[in-house]
């Protein structure tokens, strides 16, 4: 674990959350039983006011073989907290970090690919698959909608995001699931530390990224299952709007 690159002092995943005392723990149980766990995870509160940083506190308890770290970052927004947890795993020697959420349940085998892609393939910024969770309360539809859904946004990325200004082919990214080298993070400027209302951030850092570097790839055996509580705040077709241009504005943004 320790002296090899990529060995697990340098491979950090980042968890930004708010208010996600229900969730947070299934994630941190999934994070400790990857199947490789030569990484260091970082915990980014952001300012919540439930009991999740007390979640986040217990998970060196709990799981004792994740390396925790807990960073708070005051200011409201997805983009910040996560540009505020990459930037900490950055100056604590992080050479490739990736990125998940707190509602969400990466696959065993999540870390595995993502070291795969970037330490042994040499890869500078990969995104992988998502699918449905099956274990949360919902409509059986969803478990047929959401992959439309997301293979419609995916379409819609490789056909729509074209021009000279980019050096690799569009594909899907999502904050819940990519993973980028260190240096190509400070050279695209990162996340815009901005609310989730007002841009995403994952697909601003793709759109810069693509910019920079013809070395980042789709990662489809990197799986991380994803909430559908957005969805059915939103419905279908608004969620597609809301992700496409924030075309969509809900009178609650921020469904957690």
């Amino acid at each position: 674990m320790r002296g090899a690159a990529g060995g697990g002092r340098d491979f950090f995943v980042v968890v930004p959350y708010f208010n996600e005392e229900r969730w947070l723990e299934a994630t941190l149980a999934a994070l400790a039983a990857q199947s490789d766990p030569r990484f260091r995870l970082v915990l980014v509160d952001n300012a919540s006011t439930d009991g999740s940083a007390n979640v986040a506190r217990a998970a060196a308890r709990d799981h004792p073989v994740l390396s925790v770290h807990t960073v708070t970052e005051m200011r409201k927004g997805t983009g910040a907290a996560s540009d505020t947890g990459f930037r900490y795993a950055i100056a604590n020697g992080a050479r490739w970090i990736a990125r998940t959420d707190a509602d969400c349940l990466p696959d065993r085998d999540w870390v595995r690919h993502l070291r795969r892609a970037l330490v042994e393939d040499g890869l500078e910024f990969v995104a992988g698959r998502i699918r449905p969770r099956g274990d949360e309360p919902g409509v059986w539809t969803d478990r047929f909608a959401l992959p439309v859904m997301i293979r419609l946004a995916e379409v819609y990325v490789r056909l729509a995001r074209r021009g000279p200004q980019y050096l690799h082919p569009g594909f899907l990214v999502a904050g819940n699931n990519l993973a980028i080298t260190a240096d190509l993070y400070v050279r695209s400027g990162g996340f815009p530390r901005t609310g989730f209302e007002a841009m995403s951030e994952d697909r601003v850092l793709a759109e810069r990224v693509r910019t920079l570097t013809t070395r980042a790839a789709w990662c489809p055996e990197a799986v991380v299952y994803n909430s559908a509580r957005r969805v059915r705040a939103y419905g279908y077709l608004n969620t597609l709007r809301w992700y496409r241009n924030h075309g969509y504005r809900p009178a609650q943004v921020d469904v957690r």
